[in-house]
């Protein structure tokens, strides 16, 4: 039987875990298996459950999930969490994306849109629903008339941008090796050459700068 998806939900609504609870473990590659009401004790979970999958609210008591996004991502670099709120302001969504969260989904989404989103994050794939994927283009373009981000983009060779293509859609190294036919070795050269001209620091900001760029289609994007 194949691995389960891991699922921590942190939400201060009881009814609300109930119901992600619930679906999440009426399906076959899922399960739930923790809860918080908090940041503080969603990260505490976190830390002892090592999930694969993190829903992270944003408005809760103690520890909002901007800052519990913000403290887990440094503390567990790798964790992949997925926004979902009633939240439709950009600011809320331009923060959690900076903070390190791969999806976000609002709370009137259809189930099947929260299910796919935790499938996407999973595999280190940005899920944003269209009209947000849209806007945040649109800032990065906005930025870049405004000269607030310089365009080094442009900096990266044919093939440095083929990589950074291939990790924004949440290709391995190996399989990213086996598409372009250079050793894995030659694969992780380019990604550092890649983060050091960027000025980035880990995979997830690739993959967020390769969305902002438009190099990425999103899977719940295709119309």
């Amino acid at each position: 039987m194949a691995k389960k998806i891991r699922v921590l939900i942190i939400d201060d609504h009881t009814i609300v875990r109930t119901g992600i609870r619930l679906l999440l473990n009426s399906q076959p590659d899922m399960e739930a298996i923790g809860e918080a009401e908090n940041g503080n004790k969603g990260l505490a979970l976190a830390k002892e459950l090592r999930p694969d999958v993190i829903i992270m609210d944003i408005n809760m008591p103690d520890m909002d999930g901007i800052t519990a996004t913000r403290v887990i991502k440094k503390e567990l670099p790798e964790a992949r969490i997925l926004a979902l709120t009633m939240h439709r302001d950009s600011r809320y969504f331009f923060q959690m994306l900076k903070e390190g969260a791969l999806g976000y989904v609002l709370k009137d989404a259809e189930p099947d849109e929260l299910l796919d989103a935790i499938r996407a994050v999973n595999q280190d794939k940005a899920y944003l629903l269209p009209d947000l994927a849209r806007r945040l283009l649109d800032d990065y373009l906005d930025r870049l008339k405004a000269g607030d981000e310089q365009d080094t983009y442009n900096e990266l060779t044919t093939r440095e941008k083929e990589v950074l293509k291939l990790i924004g859609e949440g290709r391995t190294s190996r399989e990213i090796g086996e598409m372009l036919f250079i050793s894995l070795n030659t694969v992780e050269r380019h990604r550092s050459a890649i983060m050091e001209k960027l000025g980035m620091h880990n995979k997830g900001q690739l993959i967020r700068f390769a969305l902002r760029k438009g190099l990425v289609k999103m899977d719940n994007a295709d119309s």
